[in-house]
């Protein structure tokens, strides 16, 4: 877990082009602690936005949230376990086998080509989603039970963490302990618009609720001063 402020926010690079991920890396990169590598710029710009990130000196969260059967999801950890980066994530939907087996794979190919393994993390449910949108899918159970079933068959599989609502800290805790890492995103000030993120807090609120990395872009990116911006969420949460 991270001691320093800075170092527990992680800045969404959801950007279109690999120039603009640039532009911000070189403006944040003594400000935040990770950069997220998501669908849309990985889409675009493939692993050269990774190695752009660490040439830096900078760590990277790629966040492709894999979702497939537990053979196929494997070998995208171990790829994923070579570009070095620091951690990656899959969706606890898919199951107990596929987590465990991703974590064995990216234990194995780190140890063989001596690299610091990444944390692997779970999606438990997804920040834009409310009981309404669980209930569309199937899922009749409230969403505090949902997660928290999730997670705990997460750790069971020895995934380090779970990406989660700042919401659902609390019971994430109770039922994994202390060292289960928590990732929120869903961090908006009370002045922000919410966007497409149903279930918020404050990051202060988050740190205080037990989040150990709270992931940040919108927040930040569409700031009148960016940086003014990240300083004022580092004593936030200081």
């Amino acid at each position: 877990m991270a001691s320093d402020p800075k170092d527990k926010i992680i800045f969404a690079l959801d950007v279109e082009h690999f120039s603009e991920a640039q532009k911000w890396v070189n403006l944040l990169k003594d400000r935040v602690g990770l950069f997220k590598v998501g669908k849309q710029l990985f889409t675009h710009a493939g692993p050269k936005v990774i190695d752009m990130v660490r040439q830096k000196g900078q760590k990277v969260f790629l966040d492709l949230k894999y979702h497939d059967i537990p053979n196929t999801v494997a070998k995208a950890g171990e790829e994923a376990t070579k570009l070095n980066v620091a951690m990656f994530n899959l969706h606890a939907l898919g199951g107990f086998e596929m987590m465990k087996k991703t974590v064995e794979a990216s234990k194995t190919i780190s140890k063989s080509l001596r690299l610091p393994r990444p944390l692997v993390l779970a999606v438990t449910i997804l920040t834009s989603m409310d009981e309404g949108a669980l209930k569309e899918v199937g899922v009749q159970g409230p969403l505090l039970d949902e997660v928290s079933r999730l997670a705990l068959l997460a750790s069971k599989a020895g995934v380090d963490g779970v990406i989660a609502s700042p919401q659902e800290i609390g019971i994430i805790r109770e039922r994994c302990g202390e060292k289960f890492l928590i990732i929120t995103p869903g961090i908006r000030a009370p002045s922000d618009k919410k966007d497409d993120q149903k279930r918020t807090l404050t990051p202060k609120e988050a740190i205080s609720a037990g989040a150990d990395y709270l992931v940040i872009g919108r927040p930040i990116k569409e700031a009148k001063d960016p940086l003014e911006a990240v300083q004022k969420i580092i004593e936030d949460i200081s």
